[in-house]
C-alpha cells in the first residue's frame, strides 16, 4: 500500500527536523563520518554492526557489509549525500542503544573539527518559517546533534540566524536518548506547554525521524527534499510488524508544508 495519507489534526505546533530538512550541513557530516568510521575497530564497535540477515532492506545489508569490511562509507553513498548520520548508525547498530551512543560520540568529537558553514536547504526557507508563524502555529527545531553545534548554526544560518522564529530548540545532549526515541519531541512539548497529540506536527527527512514522531504519539510529516519517489518510500516505510512506523504525510519542500498546514487552519476556521 503506497503512502498517500494526510494528518489528521491541524497543526497547533510544528517541530523541525534540523539537518537536510530546513538547512544543509551534507559536507561537514560527511568529513566527520570519514573520520569516525576507521576507527569502529579501536572503538570496539566493529562486531556491534548489525548482523547479516537482520537489515530492513538489501541496500541496508549492503551498506552494513561494506563498512564490515572497508571500515568506510561506499564511494556511492558518499557522492549522493543524501543519508543522514542518524540514520547511518541506525542502520549500523540497529536497537544497540550503547554502540549507538559511543558511536556519536565519537562523531561530535570529529564534528567539532569541521562544522561551521551551514545553509538552507530551500532559498526561500525562511520566507516560509515566517508563514507558519503568521498562522498562529508555534514553532520549534530539534536536533541529534549537541547543543553547541546548534547554537552556532543557528545563530548563523542565512548569515543573520534564524534563532527567534523558534519557540523552542531542543538538542541531542539535553535528553537522555535522542532519536528515534521521542525524548526531544516530548522535551521540546513540555517547554511549550503543550499536548502530546496529533495537534503537534514533526516533519523531518529521514526513517529516524518518522520512528520518533509516531512513538511520541504526534503527526509524522516526512520532509523529501532529496526527491525519492514512491516505489523507495514504501520500501523503507514498509509497515510490517518488524518497521511499522509510516508517515502520517509527505512534502516534497516548505511550500507543500505551508499549504498543507493553511488547508487544515481553514477547514477548522470555516468549520466553528
Amino acid at each position: 500500500m503506497s503512502i498517500l495519507q494526510l494528518p489528521h489534526a491541524p497543526p497547533r505546533v510544528l517541530l523541525f527536523d534540523w539537518h537536510a530538512t530546513l538547512v544543509d550541513t551534507m559536507d561537514a557530516m560527511y568529513y566527520a563520518l570519514d573520520d569516525v568510521l576507521p576507527r569502529l575497530v579501536g572503538l570496539g564497535l566493529i562486531e556491534r554492526l548489525v548482523p547479516p540477515g537482520q537489515s530492513k532492506t538489501i541496500e541496508d545489508a549492503r551498506l552494513v557489509k561494506y563498512v564490515r569490511e572497508h571500515a568506510r562509507l561506499h564511494p556511492k553513498i558518499r557522492a549522493e549525500r543524501r543519508i543522514s548520520r542518524t540514520d547511518i548508525f541506525e542502520l549500523l547498530f540497529g536497537d544497540d542503544q550503547e554502540a549507538k551512543a559511543i558511536a556519536h560520540a565519537e562523531f561530535d568529537r570529529s564534528y567539532e573539527r569541521h562544522f561551521g558553514l551551514v545553509r538552507p536547504m530551500e532559498r526561500d526557507a525562511r520566507a516560509q518559517l515566517e508563514a507558519l508563524r503568521a498562522l498562529g502555529i508555534r514553532l520549534g527545531v530539534l536536533s541529534n546533534r549537541s547543543r553547541r553545534f546548534m547554537a552556532h548554526e543557528i545563530y548563523t544560518v542565512d548569515g543573520s540566524g534564524w534563532h527567534e522564529l523558534f519557540d523552542t530548540m531542543v538538542c541531542g545532549d539535553d535528553v537522555e536518548r535522542r532519536k528515534p526515541h521521542p525524548d526531544l519531541i516530548r522535551k521540546a512539548l513540555a517547554d511549550l506547554g503543550a499536548a502530546t497529540d496529533e495537534g503537534c506536527w514533526y516533519v523531518g527527512d529521514s526513517t529516524t525521524d518518522i520512528t520518533a514522531a509516531k512513538r511520541a504519539g504526534v503527526t509524522a510529516v516526512f520532509y523529501n527534499g532529496a526527491g525519492w519517489d514512491r516505489h523507495w518510500l514504501d520500501r523503507i516505510f514498509p509497515g510490517t510488524d518488524r518497521h511499522p512506523h509510516r508517515p502520517d504525510a509527505v512534502v516534497a519542500d516548505l511550500g507543500e508544508l505551508v499549504a498543507l498546514a493553511r488547508r487544515f487552519l481553514d477547514a477548522v476556521a470555516a468549520a466553528g
